[in-house]
């Protein structure tokens, strides 16, 4: 299948003014050079562009410009053809369909990423940065996954993974000369290393939730009562008018979603239903629905009107949400219509009957007071969540899991070694360590995960 060629538009969906038709295989130079009409580019040197027509027999399909890059030195390390057209998507179909009748096939989703990896081009950790790469939303998701290009994950364990290695290859020569009773392995070395590998692997583990906010997004649910403010505060932070603004209680009845970036940062916004007891069936069911955005929430930010006597409404709907890691902050809204000593009194309450942390602003939307407080406050939660001075950051879930289960197995290894148990079962652990350390640079893996991870690419990459 590896000897197919194969091809496939490798530029965005729609009308544009070029686009580009990838070609990897063996024979990607010789199928070209049956359809184009210019130089001969079976004898050309790699690296280089040539300037002709795609011909379809006797018909010009279109004026195109074909680029060869012949193996080893191409992204798949396969002869490589890259035919730059005039961006029509019907010309664009028509050239494939005049490569595909010439030999080559279309591609699969990521498989050209899939032949760099089983070529030995990259790792499995960098085939899957290039996918966050192209997905990439903002700066820190660029710059994260850029760096997982770079190796940065398989640079951080490899070294410690070849120790280990070492150990392992110690332990298993002793089971050759289990009948002489020998021991090969200093323990007490190992257990050095096993220390090392296991702070850094609690490390690269904690930096999954500072990952995952910086390429998903954290996800900021904007609550209160009705006419708090919240659609008011959502438009004037998105600088739009996305939100109903209405002095109708109970207009906002289903949860509306944004994303604004902050100082490279990516957050995505929920304005919620007003909550509040309702006999409204689509509201309650709003009601419901912005509750469970609390639940899946980095952020809560719960605002109350400024000119607001009694909160006992407040905290009876405030509490129940609260939970310890959910970042609260809670903003009097409306202080241009309000006293000073109302809201500041305001705080006061809130403290001493919620019993909980909380970030206290003053803000009012129309006039914008406060909303880069605000702001400061969402980007500074980012930018508590990075732990240690690595610049490598986990942001893939399968990454999360194949650490996890090597911390797994190295705090197995540690038992093992303090209980003396039989080198049999230590070799049995340390290989273990070894597989769970291997599967996020691939080493170790299986064509199930691999189908999994490529079948997310776009095709044509």
């Amino acid at each position: 299948m590896h000897n197919d060629t194969i091809c496939a538009i490798a530029t965005a969906n729609g009308t544009g003014a070029l686009g580009i038709i990838r070609l990897s295989g063996e024979k990607a130079v010789e199928i070209t050079n049956r359809v184009f009409e210019g130089k001969n580019l079976e004898d050309v040197k790699s690296h280089t562009v040539h300037y002709g027509f795609i011909k379809n027999g006797e018909e010009t399909v279109d004026e195109v410009m074909v680029s060869v890059f012949l193996a080893p030195k191409t992204f798949t390390t396969e002869n490589s053809i890259e035919i730059t057209y005039h961006g029509s998507p019907y010309i664009g179909k028509k050239i494939l369909e005049v490569l595909l009748k010439n030999g080559a096939r279309m591609a699969k989703a990521g498989e050209f990423t899939m032949r760099a990896f089983m070529n030995g081009r990259i790792d499995l950790s960098q085939a899957e940065s290039i996918a966050d790469l192209i997905a990439s939303e903002n700066e820190a998701s660029r710059k994260v996954a850029l760096n997982q290009l770079k190796g940065g994950i398989t640079n951080e364990i490899s070294v410690l993974r070849t120790d280990l290695l070492n150990f392992v290859s110690l332990i298993e020569l002793e089971l050759d000369f289990a009948e002489e009773d020998v021991e090969f392995a200093d323990r007490s070395a190992l257990q050095h290393l096993l220390s090392r590998i296991e702070e850094k692997l609690r490390s690269l583990l904690d930096s999954f939730q500072y990952g995952n906010a910086l390429k998903n997004g954290v996800a900021v649910a904007i609550l209160g009562k009705p006419n708090a403010g919240k659609s008011t505060l959502l438009n004037a932070i998105l600088k739009e008018e996305r939100a109903i603004v209405s002095a109708i209680a109970g207009t906002t009845r289903d949860t509306i979603e944004e994303v604004i970036h902050i100082k490279g940062n990516a957050f995505r916004l929920i304005d919620t239903a007003g909550l509040r007891e309702t006999t409204d069936e689509i509201e309650r069911i709003g009601v419901q629905k912005a509750r469970e955005k609390v639940d899946q929430a980095e952020i809560l930010i719960y605002l109350t009107d400024a000119n607001t006597q009694d909160l006992t409404e407040d905290i009876a709907m405030l509490k129940p949400l609260l939970r310890p890691e959910l970042k609260t902050i809670i903003c009097a809204t409306k202080t241009d219509e309000a006293p000073a000593h109302q809201y500041k009194k305001m705080e006061e309450d809130f403290r001493q009957q919620l019993g909980t942390d909380f970030t206290f602003i003053e803000i009012s939307a129309k006039s914008n007071h406060n909303l880069e407080q605000l702001k400061n406050e969402l980007s500074a939660y980012v930018a508590q969540l990075k732990t240690g001075e690595s610049n490598v950051v986990i942001t893939n879930q399968r990454h999360f899991e194949a650490l996890q289960k090597s911390l797994d197995a190295v705090e197995r290894v540690e038992e093992a070694i303090t209980s003396r148990i039989s080198t049999e079962l230590l070799a049995y652990e340390l290989r273990n360590a070894l597989e769970h350390l291997g599967e996020i640079s691939g080493e170790f893996t299986n064509d199930e995960v691999l189908g999994n991870i490529f079948s997310k690419f776009c095709i044509g990459k």
